[in-house]
């Protein structure tokens, strides 16, 4: 989906800036952040969930901070590419949300290897988002 067709679609609101909820969102990816770290080196599909979901909360805070509430994650791809100037990040982020679908609703499991490059996509992106917030 594209941004228009996010917004069309009623997927993309316009809002005002709310300061406090864009705090306690970043509070709250940030608890989920060290919760991954705390967990066991071996603990790939834990760490990874947390870590999606710390990802997916900052999109929601700096989308919030542009001035837009995104009720999906593909159209998170589109604010991505189309609001942010990110097209490379937003290809990732839309390998990493197949990824975390296969998890949660497919039950895939994933090699070591796959892990390992999924948490170091995952962390990479937390890291240029933090910056840009």
């Amino acid at each position: 989906m594209d941004w228009q067709e996010c917004k069309k679609d009623g997927i993309i609101k316009e809002v005002k800036e709310d300061v406090n909820l864009i705090k306690s969102t970043i509070e709250v990816v940030n608890i989920k952040i060290e919760s991954a770290k705390a967990l066991p080196e071996n603990h790939y599909i834990g760490k990874i969930t947390l870590l999606y979901d710390s990802l997916r909360g900052l999109l929601e805070a700096l989308s919030l901070k542009k001035g837009y509430k995104i009720y999906n994650h593909e159209c998170y791809a589109a604010f991505l590419t189309e609001i942010l100037n990110l097209s490379k990040e937003a290809s990732s982020f839309d390998s990493l949300i197949r990824i975390r679908n296969g998890i949660n609703y497919y039950g895939r499991k994933l090699t070591d290897e796959e892990a390992e490059y999924t948490l170091k996509e995952i962390n990479s992106l937390i890291n240029k988002l933090k910056a840009l917030i």
